[in-house]
């Protein structure tokens, strides 16, 4: 597995732990930090911070674009999923969109339903094709 495909499912270990719990993420990532072995990648952190940044816009685009789906009623983990897709095809330059999606529907083909890949494609698809007008 890449490292920075192995990043994204450790920013989603620590989103996922944080969201079931009711924990503060930012507290959920210090403690993360402090007693991971091996130490969190640069780039699990930058993710798992970027979502706590945006995570106001994140959530209301999910809210706004999810179709017959509320933030609420989401597993919990593809919830998580599509955060940290929304926040790479957003705010990471750096990461293709098209690689985004594909990490994100991964992702929620191993660990979610058999249907999670589906939504999770769908939704992020419509944040890119409407990613000209979203301003961050």
């Amino acid at each position: 597995m890449p490292a920075r495909s192995r990043a994204r499912k450790r920013a989603l270990d620590i989103l996922y732990e944080s969201d079931v719990r009711g924990l503060g993420l930012g507290a959920t990532l210090a403690h993360r930090m402090a007693t991971s072995e091996p130490p969190l990648n640069e780039y699990t952190v930058a993710l798992v911070e970027g979502v706590i940044a945006h995570r106001q816009r994140i959530d209301e685009l999910i809210s706004t674009y999810s179709e017959s789906w509320t933030l609420e009623r989401m597993p919990a983990i593809d919830r998580n999923i599509i955060r940290a897709g929304i926040y790479e095809v957003l705010y990471r330059d750096d990461i293709p969109d098209p690689v985004a999606l594909d990490e994100a529907a991964s992702l929620a083909g191993e660990l979610s339903t058999d249907e999670s890949p589906t939504f999770v494609n769908g939704l992020l698809s419509r944040i890119v094709s409407l990613k000209p007008s979203l301003s961050g």
